[in-house]
């Protein structure tokens, strides 16, 4: 089994307060990032620019990501490209304590879980072509022209006519 492209070695910054490195980190995503409409498929590049600084209790990591995740656009189902550049900034503690949730291990960190929660937080919910984008006609199925509008028919409810057919008796007999 190989070691996690996440993981990082840092023996040279263990209990060194004050000591600082900074690394970059290029590799292919070993698993899919994300399960929803937008997603960083398996295989897509991540860069990483990390910067490791030595504290008393732990080592701080500060990263800038950036790798690109692929959608549908929720209104017309054509493919979309998202541009994927998150920050994150996480403390990893010497000892397990329950105020941590990330802790060095055998001289090592673990990146994977905060790059993961970070890029997928950043993930667009619905995401769309082009904020104008005017969706599928619903009777076709086609894609709408560029800047249509969409009239809107008021139907009345069903469920009001019996109010409605008294209101227009009242109206008539105000009438007389």
């Amino acid at each position: 089994m190989s070691a996690s492209p996440y993981v990082v070695n840092v023996r040279d910054l263990v209990h060194r307060p004050g000591e600082m490195r900074e690394r970059a980190l290029d590799f292919a995503v070993p698993e899919k990032l994300g399960a929803g409409a937008a997603s960083v498929a398996e295989g897509e590049n991540i860069h990483i620019d990390l910067r490791l600084e030595g504290l008393h209790d732990g080592i701080l990591a500060s990263a800038e990501v950036d790798t690109v995740a692929r959608a549908e656009c929720v209104r017309c189902l054509d493919p979309v490209e998202i541009d994927v550049q998150v920050e994150f900034q996480e403390l990893f503690a010497y000892s397990p304590d329950e105020a941590f949730d990330f802790v060095v291990r055998d001289d090592q960190l673990d990146l994977e879980p905060v790059v993961r929660d970070a890029v997928v937080l950043s993930l667009p919910f619905q995401p769309v072509c082009r904020p104008d984008c005017p969706g599928l006609d619903p009777v076709t199925g086609e894609r709408l022209p560029d800047g249509f509008e969409q009239e809107v028919e008021e139907t009345p409810d069903p469920r009001w006519a019996a109010l409605e057919a008294l209101r227009a008796d009242l109206d008539t007999n105000e009438k007389r």
